[in-house]
């Protein structure tokens, strides 16, 4: 079977997802084809090579709706033979893009893919889409449907996380993101957004707060507690009988930011590369998804890492720099433990708490990060990995070439 390779990653700022954000004037297809374009323009890229186009997004209404990710070509002056397909596996979706485009290139279905998502959040807040899991109590009753808080805080409560803990995590990835940017780490994959008229939009993340310390969050009060105490701890507690009572520990300092933002990835296999004159950067070696338990809901990075390693035959200690979505603390906190993995070797440059998760978008920028770092340290492996609503997990082992 053909090597899946990929042969560039680009993404756009993260732009605060509210009406003040910096992107919010920017339509979803917009923000696809600011991408489209510099793929092609910094690859001299003949676009009647590439298959198809895969788009995660999360919210697939209004503007992102039908099958974006068609429209989106169209838009950007691809060529027409280019196909274009959406899917969503929640906050996965950017990721399991990129993993449906190396498994058509390594079953030979396809050669060249181009993988990816987006997310406008300030124009399309979460669960705008609606859905059986938050719109149907009958289905709300059956798998015992917390919100995804609520389900942080029971983690924390479960490791003994204490607040303090998770506002030095956050702190750390504020720190950690505000010298990747100030250094130009993110520059290599970063595209400037663009008007109509050519004018940047947005040059940088703009959802940093380099100035967060572990005093300042400690004035936020917790977000979920309220939710909790409206039923949902109960409905917690009915399932996790050892708990006698959650701890509610995060809020909006130290849980993942609301932002706008797209991702791409080309992926492709070597005779495609060759015939479009580019040299790959890294090898995809294994990736996995996994379903784990619905109502804590966030603790699948740990199997479905383990599932990756597994197919790689690979043990975690061989992994060289980790990306694990910092959709709340206790997620990479409890992954990296779980799985024996020092922290310094976790989101060396930040993540979701400091920059945002553009839903749709995140797996892929978070893999293009990785890729880049793996790059400037002279690094060879790398795993990508993010918890998913519905209680799921997806994990992605690269091999720098």
């Amino acid at each position: 079977m053909p090597s899946a390779l990929i042969f560039d990653a680009v993404r756009t700022p993260r732009g605060k997802g509210k009406k003040d954000g910096s992107l919010h004037q920017a339509t979803p297809v917009w923000l696809l084809n600011n991408l489209l374009t510099a793929l092609q323009q910094r690859n001299d890229l003949d676009t009647s090579l590439v298959d198809d186009l895969v788009i995660g997004c999360v919210t697939p209404v209004g503007e992102q709706g039908a099958d974006v990710a068609r429209t989106a070509v169209l838009d950007a002056g691809w060529a027409e033979t280019v196909a274009g397909v959406t899917q969503s596996r929640f906050c996965a979706s950017g990721l399991e893009s990129v993993n449906l485009a190396a498994a058509k290139v390594g079953s030979g279905l396809e050669d060249m893919v181009v993988a990816g998502g987006v997310e406008s959040m300030s124009r399309w807040t979460m669960g705008s889409d609606g859905g059986a899991w938050f719109m149907d109590p009958r289905i709300n009753d059956k798998l015992g449907f917390i919100p995804q808080g609520i389900s942080a805080d029971l983690i924390g409560t479960l490791e003994k996380f204490s607040r303090t803990d998770v506002d030095s995590y956050a702190v750390e990835s504020q720190r950690r993101a505000a010298k990747a940017q100030a250094e130009g780490r993110f520059n290599k994959s970063r595209v400037p957004v663009k008007d109509l008229n050519g004018l940047i939009m947005l040059d940088h993340d703009e959802f940093i707060r380099a100035n967060a310390t572990v005093e300042s969050l400690a004035t936020l009060q917790p977000s979920f507690a309220m939710m909790g105490q409206m039923g949902f701890n109960a409905t917690a507690l009915r399932k996790y009988t050892t708990v006698e009572s959650i701890n509610h520990i995060h809020h909006a300092g130290n849980s993942s930011g609301i932002v706008d933002g797209a991702a791409l990835v080309l992926v492709g296999n070597e005779e495609a590369g060759r015939k479009a004159g580019l040299k790959p950067r890294a090898r995809i070696r294994a990736a996995a998804v996994i379903g784990s338990e619905p109502t804590i809901m966030l603790t699948g990075p740990t199997p479905a890492c383990l599932k990756a390693l597994q197919k790689a035959g690979l043990k975690a200690s061989d992994i060289d720099l980790w990306e694990i979505n910092e959709a709340f603390a206790v997620v990479p906190m409890q992954t990296a433990r779980n799985l024996g993995v020092s922290l310094d070797r976790v989101n060396v440059n930040g993540g979701s708490i400091a920059m945002g998760h553009p839903l749709g978008a995140t797996g892929a920028i978070i893999l293009g990060t990785l890729l880049d770092e793996l790059e400037r340290q002279d690094k060879t492996l790398g795993l990508a990995t993010l918890c998913v609503g519905g209680g799921m997990g997806i994990a992605t082992i690269i091999e720098r070439i």
